[in-house]
């Protein structure tokens, strides 16, 4: 008989999330995570540390603009060394938090390499030692790393990549990040306000390339006035490092070849699959360019193995879609009912500055699938508590099926993007309509509020505007 129902390979936001709800289920459940630390790359290189720097930005903002509010700042600096240390201090926390969890679910802990080793068999690898662990059931969560560029390998002081730029002894004077996806402008936003002249050159003809395009181009705006240097459809042709930092020379839109310096450049150019050396080899699950190609619950072409989070093939590399894809896996392994988690109700947050959320078809997207769209937008500026807040820039984008009222994809850019965004989650996963949204009563005064104008502005009836 098999010591353990499932064992969980990777404690990132999938696989601790996973492992909770299967220690709920009552399944007996091991957890084998390569660092001495439970809470994977999100936690502690990732979503959780750069939103701690995100939010210190936010409060310098707030106090470099303390005459408009009424106060009077002087001798204001930035301690650079101590923001470090909060971020550091909330990481270990949520750290501790997760081990008492697993003690309290009774959920076990081995740190070590974990391989899948065939049916019913996993091996840890530590200190030049391999113990076996036998299971009836593997959930592969090992997650995934930052790529290179060809030839431009990161060193982690003056090439970095987002682990090593969450640990810059002092702030830049000057950045160039390459790619211009969330973890791009994440970061561009943090250090533009912290007065770092920032530069982004992305490949692909627009900033945040998976968002709606009128999204890309309010963001792209906005940081333009913020003095964030833009250089869309740019390939980078070579890094050169010297003792000044880096010179990056790229070919720009039109051809034309562009030279670049600065202290330090970040590599933000997407994320590759670890799946080497984890023993799926071994195995019949079907691989595509690393990634594991899935069933509904997770389950691969090999009895007994399944796989999520961010090594799965088609879905988004996101925490909280990793963690859903954890509790239907373990639930499925449990033998209780389940459902299945579709790729348009996972929404996106992006947390730069002006923040943005997303979830369900891009207006595009939905005149590709052969809906007859009908589309409505709100402009923040509308909105009296964005006003109050001194922050009256974005909108809200609806997209509709015209001949039913669906809602087909809601796109946020502006204050409490992010926050507002969890409206949206629920009218898609409720396939609401534009009449049951505008039914519904929305408190004022709110940024959430603005909502309901935008689902009113598809009938052409928004009152704010």
């Amino acid at each position: 008989m098999a010591k353990y129902d499932v064992a969980i390979i990777g404690s990132g936001p999938g696989g601790y999330v996973a492992a909770i709800r299967a220690g709920e289920l009552g399944l007996k459940t091991v957890v084998v995570e390569k660092d001495p630390y439970l809470g994977g790359t999100c936690l502690h290189v990732g979503c959780i540390p750069t939103k701690v720097l995100l939010h210190h930005a936010e409060v310098y903002d707030h106090f470099k603009n303390g005459a408009e509010l009424g106060f009077e700042v002087s001798g204001l600096s930035v301690n650079w060394a101590n923001i470090l240390a909060r971020k550091d201090k909330i990481v270990k926390k949520h750290a501790k938090g997760i081990e008492f969890l697993f003690k309290k679910n009774k959920v076990e802990f081995v740190q070590g390499w974990g391989r899948y080793e065939g049916p019913g068999k996993v091996s840890v690898e530590k200190d030049g030692k391999t113990s076996i662990i036998e299971t009836s059931n593997v959930l592969m969560v090992s997650g995934s790393e930052a790529r290179a560029l060809p030839g431009i390998e990161p060193d982690h002081k003056t090439i970095l990549t987002n682990r090593s730029i969450l640990e810059l002894p002092a702030i830049p004077k000057t950045l160039i990040i390459v790619g211009a996806g969330a973890v791009g402008v994440e970061f561009a936003s943090i250090y533009n306000s912290f007065g770092t002249q920032v530069t982004i050159i992305e490949a692909l003809n627009r900033v945040v390339p998976v968002e709606d395009e009128e999204i890309s181009v309010e963001l792209d705006k906005t940081f333009r006035k913020k003095n964030i240097q833009i250089f869309t459809g740019s390939k980078v042709d070579s890094v050169k490092k010297d003792g000044a930092g880096v010179t990056v020379s790229f070919k720009d839109k039109d051809g034309k070849a562009q030279t670049l310096q600065a202290e330090k450049l970040l590599l933000a150019v997407g994320r590759k699959p670890m799946t080497e050396n984890c023993g799926l080899e071994k195995s019949k699950a079907k691989l595509d360019r690393g990634f594991v190609n899935v069933g509904p619950a997770g389950e691969t072409d090999e009895p007994g193995l399944y796989a999520i989070g961010d090594i799965v093939a088609g879905m988004p590399q996101l925490a909280h879609a990793a963690m859903m894809e954890g509790i239907i896996a373990v639930t499925h392994i449990a033998g209780k009912p389940t459902h299945t988690l579709l790729r348009t109700r996972i929404p996106n947050a992006t947390y730069c500055e002006p923040q943005i959320g997303s979830i369900g078809l891009t207006e595009k997207e939905a005149v590709a699938a052969g809906y007859k769209v009908k589309t409505g937008k709100f402009p923040f500026v509308g909105n009296s508590k964005a006003t109050i807040l001194g922050n009256h820039g974005g909108f809200v984008k609806v997209v509709s099926d015209e001949k039913f009222g669906e809602v087909l994809g809601i796109h946020i850019i502006g204050p409490l993007a992010t926050e507002i965004l969890s409206e949206a989650a629920a009218v898609l996963n409720l396939e609401g309509t534009i009449d049951d949204m505008m039914h519904m009563v929305h408190a004022h005064p709110t940024v959430w509020e603005a909502m309901g104008d935008a689902f009113a502005s598809v009938r052409g009836l928004q009152i704010n505007v």
